[in-house]
């Protein structure tokens, strides 16, 4: 795509201070962009038209001698308008294959898999958010016993997933009281949406048992309906799944203390997070967003690049999380792959 306030040249020096800056974390200046691009014009051209561009807020220098860094107007461009994604390597393809395909059972498990070894291959920090299910219907619901206090939920839900949760009860329960309940909660809960169960759940099983230990299962039902009928598949810190951070505290962007300790308030925030991935849940592609884009301040330099999975009904996102200066072409590639790999994966 053209940047229409770019001409043509602005657009190679813009792109060649991008790949410098990423590979060697160093402002670029004239001189290294003209032996290492091979532009075709000299390096006092090329100093002039980064000068250029720095007064259209594409690059900005740290100080008076040094070489351009990147904006993330420049980032942005780039992008847009400049990058060619370097198709996935074989090598890469063949761990995350043989990383995923290994792991089978959950999908928390899958997510979790998946979002390490995005990491270690992109050297960002692998993130995925599990799918939400506050508007998946329940199709039925069965409960099994497993120990004389303690029962398994296991809820059938329509396009196919499936959720397992314990329930602890007081003491043991009669059969007869057991196939009451279930029967209860089918009749009063099949064909709802999750939400609605959570919201609606009181009233609708209000003196619902004929026997009395039924009605003191369906009383816990009741009390603990937050947690049995829980609307996500990955349990716990709101469905966000990381990756190891450490890879990234290896970065330059991350030897000063105070970036450091913005990334890890970040990761140790996940209703933030959470809310940050989600708003791309129903994005089909690659979504980038780069530092200041992010309304949430942690994210102010940090760039975030995910892509959509999708179980039947069920979507989520995975992607990494890193410094604005990350090798985009790369990047995306690998995400694209694992976001495909992990919906054949939940197919």
């Amino acid at each position: 795509m053209a940047i229409p306030e770019l001409s043509d040249r602005e657009r190679q020096v813009l792109d060649a201070v991008i790949q410098s800056y990423v590979e060697t974390a160093e402002p670029a200046g004239s001189r290294t962009l003209s032996r290492r691009f091979g532009l075709g014009v000299s390096p006092a051209t090329i100093r002039n038209t980064m000068s250029d561009l720095e007064e259209k807020g594409f690059l900005f220098h740290p100080h008076t001698s040094a070489g351009r860094i990147p904006t993330d107007k420049a980032y942005r461009a780039y992008v847009d308008g400049l990058m060619r994604i370097r198709p996935i390597t074989s090598s890469d393809q063949a761990r995350l294959e043989e990383e995923l395909r290994a792991t089978g059972g959950t999908i928390e498990t899958i997510l979790r898999r998946a979002a390490q070894t995005l990491g270690v291959l992109t050297q960002e920090l692998g993130v995925a958010l599990g799918p939400a299910l506050e508007q998946t219907t329940l199709h039925r619901l069965d409960l099994v016993r497993v120990a004389a206090d303690k029962l398994v939920l296991v809820m059938t839900l329509v396009g196919g997933a499936v959720r397992t949760v314990f329930v602890e009860v007081r003491g043991e329960i009669a059969d007869t009281a057991l196939a009451e309940v279930a029967v209860v909660l089918n009749e009063r809960l099949a064909g709802l949406t999750l939400a609605q169960i959570k919201a609606t759940l009181p009233a609708r099983l209000r003196d619902a048992g004929r026997s009395v230990q039924a009605a003191e299962v369906l009383d816990i039902f009741v009390q603990e309906r937050d947690q049995l009928f829980d609307a996500s598949l990955v349990r716990g810190s709101e469905g966000v799944v990381l990756g190891q951070a450490s890879v990234l505290a290896e970065q330059p962007e991350f030897a000063a203390g105070e970036d450091l300790r913005r990334l890890i308030e970040l990761t140790e925030t996940s209703q933030r997070l959470a809310s940050t991935l989600r708003d791309r849940a129903e994005r089909p592609g690659i979504t980038i967003t780069i530092g200041g884009e992010h309304d949430d301040p942690l994210l102010g330099k940090l760039t975030v690049v995910t892509a959509e999975y999708r179980a039947g009904t069920l979507s989520g996102v995975i992607g990494v999380i890193g410094p604005t200066r990350m090798p985009y072409d790369k990047v995306v590639s690998v995400v694209t792959h694992t976001s495909r790999l992990v919906s054949a994966l939940l197919a």
